[in-house]
């Protein structure tokens, strides 16, 4: 029966911060509790789903289900491959999803979820190792499964203790604990987080240098014997605003800028060679670099272009202020 407004209870901003603040400490202490017991096993799920050949399925029905989805969404973006099965369309023809090669995380809290036993008995038919994430040791679950990662006892945040709040918590952050120990068992770097978030703004925020340098042919350069007329029409033709100067074995000894010729001109700057004016001093990143952190170094040294070197110091690139720009981003990221 639908209740009249006049009925409802009335709002009281304070009670629902303090409401708020409970469930929150509630499920920080759960995570807590877990931080301080962590299963025993923990170790050996951590190598069972580094040696597994094919994939980690995660599976689980209600709201574990919703949060093994995410574990396989986090293991399978750091490194670990992994994707989610939904335990009742397992039963319905998805078995066939899983392999010999495979692992599988079934998320429980009760670990007693009738969906979960046609995956229970395929897997222990196929004789595929599984892991399970439950409350319940002596469950169906438990006893199924290989490696148990037991949840400790914990208040639930729910007042009337039937909605899934602290124990699915604790679920996610041990799918988040299996996930950052397995990257970095596998020695997971940012460039191969990259390879797995081109889009968005993360993906923006892991470009190299090298996506966006101007090299070879594209990058201005001229030797320090050049006279200034060729200093010149090289800066004029790359319009970068500076050129490279390189020594007799082509290794960076210097850099031109618009700046440069405007303060050394005279009548007879023509006649100067390039090695005669240039700036010595020349700041350079690698390639590997991130270009948000190129962003912020031609930000903090206030100049417009930065040249790219290799580990030997060999010229490979440049990188230019209105390069970043048209990728996206401002100038005082």
């Amino acid at each position: 029966m639908t209740q009249s407004l006049d009925m409802l209870p009335s709002c009281d901003d304070t009670h629902d911060v303090m409401r708020a603040q409970s469930v929150l400490k509630t499920e920080a202490e759960g995570l807590l509790a877990l931080a301080h017991a962590i299963p025993p096993c923990f170790p050996d799920v951590v190598n069972l789903f580094f040696r597994t050949r094919g994939h980690v399925i995660c599976t689980g029905i209600g709201k574990s289900g919703h949060i093994a989805r995410k574990i396989a969404a986090t293991l399978a973006s750091t490194g670990t491959p992994s994707y989610f099965v939904h335990a009742a369309e397992a039963n319905h023809g998805d078995l066939g999803m899983i392999t010999k090669t495979d692992a599988i995380l079934v998320l429980s809290e009760s670990g007693s979820n009738s969906e979960l036993q046609g995956i229970l008995d395929y897997a222990s038919r196929l004789n595929i190792p599984l892991v399970g994430m439950t409350r319940d040791a002596q469950s169906a679950l438990g006893r199924a499964s290989d490696y148990v990662l037991l949840m400790p006892a914990a208040k639930n945040a729910c007042p009337l203790g039937l909605a899934p709040t602290t124990m699915t918590t604790m679920m996610l952050g041990l799918g988040d604990a299996l996930a950052v120990t397995l990257l970095q068992r596998r020695g997971f770097t940012p460039q191969d987080f990259k390879g797995f978030h081109p889009g968005g703004k993360l993906g923006k925020h892991l470009l190299s240098i090298a996506d966006l340098m101007h090299a070879g042919p594209a990058i201005p350069t001229v030797n320090q014997t050049d006279t200034m007329k060729t200093v010149i029409m090289e800066m004029t033709e790359k319009r970068l605003g500076c050129t490279a100067v390189l020594d007799d074995k082509k290794h960076l000894a210097g850099v031109i800028t618009d700046g440069d010729l405007r303060r050394h001109l005279t009548p007879d700057l023509l006649a100067q060679t390039a090695e005669s004016i240039m700036n010595p001093h020349v700041r350079t990143l690698q390639p590997q670099a991130f270009v948000k952190d190129a962003l912020a170094f031609m930000n903090r040294h206030q100049i417009t272009s930065v040249f790219v070197v290799d580990d030997d110091g060999v010229l490979c690139g440049i990188l230019h202020l209105h390069d970043c720009l048209r990728a996206g981003f401002a100038k005082q990221e």
